[in-house]
């Protein structure tokens, strides 16, 4: 996208090259001419913006689309300093797509967006809220969405629970009014908000599918949200129930043995959801939808550790620590 550019220089992050892995991320701070908003367009002051693992796996290359060079990230909490006169101050959250992938993100003092992506954030929201919802939110609603939505009658597993997609698909869940379990790999406590009770399973100790078929009087999961792929592949597919859904947003192994007799017999469906098909302006359509629950509590932001709240100076520690499994919401403030 072509815009005009000022002379005024502010601080971003640019990566121009892929990383060789996490120990060597080649993210660079650098000034930049603030960007002018073309048409149809505004300019963004970043406050506060989330670092998610596609942030991180972009800049080592994992990306094919992502242009080069690029201001990386993709969710944002911020002020609108120039557009029509009706949207000038407006405290905005949101996150898109193509933000930081195919044009330059929110990981920077400013930022151009589409007009269209602009929504006001919740009332009560800090900025650093706002900008911490994006990918996890969109990406677990438009995997329930997929899969049908969920309704009260349904049991949800979500593998990879303590994850911020997992909490985010547990919360939607519970607010559904699903019964849900949980899983990680070890003995962890489940954090995050929920609004019903959620038992966590551990998967190197227990066996999951046994468990939630003995306390669903047989009958499985409805709905499994694996979040991490591969690794819960078999483990969820045992606790399917009968015309279940599986949705996947990511995995470590990309082959994984597959029993079509069990797929078929089962009448399950297996959906992928790749949310940088998703632009900023289908992600506000998604927060239109989530905004009226945050702002009655029904939904909660994420808590901000001000311990993993970054500068752009210490971005490379920051992206490195969201995919080496830090617990907490990963900020960076430009």
């Amino acid at each position: 996208m072509n815009m005009l550019t000022d002379t005024k220089v502010a601080k971003a992050l640019r990566v121009s090259q892929a990383s060789a892995d996490l120990d060597n991320l080649r993210i660079d701070v650098v000034d930049v001419s603030v960007p002018r908003p073309g048409p149809g367009q505004v300019l963004v002051e970043i406050v506060a913006a989330g670092v998610n693992p596609s942030d991180v796996k972009a800049s080592l290359g994992h990306m094919p689309h992502a242009v080069w060079p690029r201001i990386p990230g993709r969710d944002f909490g911020g002020i609108v300093r120039e557009g029509p006169k009706s949207m000038i101050g407006m405290e905005i959250w949101g996150g898109g797509g193509e933000l930081g992938i195919s044009q330059d993100g929110s990981h920077a003092k400013w930022m151009v967006l589409d007009q269209k992506a602009v929504r006001e954030k919740p009332k009560n929201f800090t900025m650093e809220e706002a900008g911490s919802i994006g990918v996890p939110f969109i990406t677990a609603y438009e995997g329930l969405r997929e899969a049908g939505g969920v309704q009260p009658t349904d049991v949800v597993l979500v593998c990879g629970g303590n994850g911020k997609v997992g909490q985010a698909a547990i919360q939607l869940a519970t607010m559904a009014g699903a019964k849900v379990f949980a899983v990680e790999y070890n003995d962890q406590p489940l954090l995050g908000h929920t609004n019903a009770p959620v038992e966590m399973l551990n998967s190197s100790r227990d066996d999951v599918a046994a468990i939630i078929r003995e306390k669903t009087g047989g009958h499985g999961a409805d709905i499994v949200f694996n979040t991490v792929g591969s690794p819960y592949f078999e483990i969820a597919n045992k606790a399917m129930a009968k015309q279940a859904r599986q949705i996947f947003i990511s995995t470590f192994d990309r082959a994984v043995p597959f029993d079509i007799f069990n797929f078929f017999r089962g009448r399950h469906k297996y959906i992928g959801i790749d949310t940088l098909a998703l632009s900023s302006v289908e992600g506000a359509r998604i927060f239109d939808r989530l905004k009226p629950k945050f702002e009655e509590g029904l939904l909660k932001p994420f808590p901000i550790n001000p311990a993993t709240v970054y500068g752009l100076a210490d971005a490379a520690k920051a992206y490195a620590s969201v995919l080496r499994g830090t617990p907490d919401r990963v900020l960076l403030k430009p």
